[in-house]
């Protein structure tokens, strides 16, 4: 192990920062301990290596709050890349962005590439058949 902060899962909805930070306690001093709301997980972060190492191998696995915790070393989070996808507003992959379309006001209109409300290619309302109304041509 590297550094000293932990990832923890798997953790009840309703455990608090307090809480957490008072169950990692017992292994060492605890510099910060951080819950995300909403999605079973949080991050402490331990003094030193040895204490969340300790506490790594103390406390994953076990029960707490009735769910099994897991606890590894937490890793950087991966960068988001912004570059060319596949959606979104304004990105180069089509979504709700000008450079393929997508709703842009002044392009294609919506779903790119001469969809709805295209202003090249397509039928226009002037190229219609001279016909009658009624004579629908069957």
């Amino acid at each position: 192990m590297q550094g000293s902060k932990l990832y923890v899962g798997n953790l009840n909805y309703s455990v608090t920062n307090e809480q957490l930070k008072e169950l990692f306690t017992k292994y060492g001093e605890v510099v910060k301990a951080d819950i995300i709301q909403g999605k079973g997980f949080g991050f402490v972060e331990m003094a030193n290596k040895e204490s969340a190492e300790k506490a790594q191998t103390e406390l994953n696995n076990t029960d707490f709050e009735g769910r099994a915790l897991r606890i590894d070393e937490a890793r950087p989070p991966k960068p988001r890349s912004f570059g060319p996808s596949r959606g979104g507003f304004g990105s180069s992959g089509g979504g709700f962005g000008p450079s393929r379309g997508g709703y842009s006001g002044n392009r294609s209109g919506f779903g790119g590439r001469g969809s709805y409300g295209a202003k090249r290619g397509g039928q226009k309302r002037d190229n219609r058949r001279e016909r009658g109304s009624r004579d629908r041509g069957y």
